[in-house]
């Protein structure tokens, strides 16, 4: 909750790509900034980012991917993995999107804060500093533990969409 008593809430992209033999992977990114800098594990998100109540979620999606990858998601058909409530109190909505990027060719978003704590030298730091194509149990143990729900929603759907086509 901020401060006002509103729910903050999130809006964010999984990209996912299939075949060549591979099988599913999905597209997270490694938080940047020095708190998750000597951290894997739980230190990964899919790209998301706040929006205000004047905002659609998919649209604040579409421009978080873009701000935190440094470039526009492909084009596709756009499946929704519903939302879920964060530990911190905020609320997150997923799409996924198939479509295979390149990781090196990310450019990310940055953010400023004071670093180090007190020194009052202000510090710019990727949003997110570096990208992979994960399977979705190297997933499960990189991301974030609210977000990793978002991965079995996916496989969910893929095997839905499977047995019925």
């Amino acid at each position: 909750m901020t401060v006002t008593g509103r729910t903050r809430r999130s809006a964010g992209l999984l990209l996912f790509r299939t075949g060549a033999g591979r099988g599913l992977e999905v597209l997270i990114g490694h938080m940047g900034g020095p708190f998750w800098a000597r951290r894997e594990e739980a230190a990964w998100s899919v790209p998301k980012g706040e929006y205000t109540p004047d905002e659609e979620p998919r649209a604040a999606a579409r421009r978080e991917f873009g701000e935190e990858f440094g470039r526009p998601p492909p084009e596709g058909a756009w499946v929704a993995l519903g939302e879920a409530r964060q530990a911190g109190g905020k609320t997150v909505t997923v799409w996924a999107l198939e479509g295979d990027v390149d990781p090196a060719g990310a450019v990310p978003g940055t953010f400023t804060m004071e670093w180090p704590r007190g020194s009052g030298r202000l510090r710019e730091f990727p949003e997110l500093d570096r990208f992979a194509w994960c399977t979705p149990e190297e997933a499960a143990r990189l991301l974030v533990k609210g977000q990793r729900l978002f991965v079995d929603r996916l496989r969910e759907q893929l095997a839905g969409a499977g047995e019925g086509g």
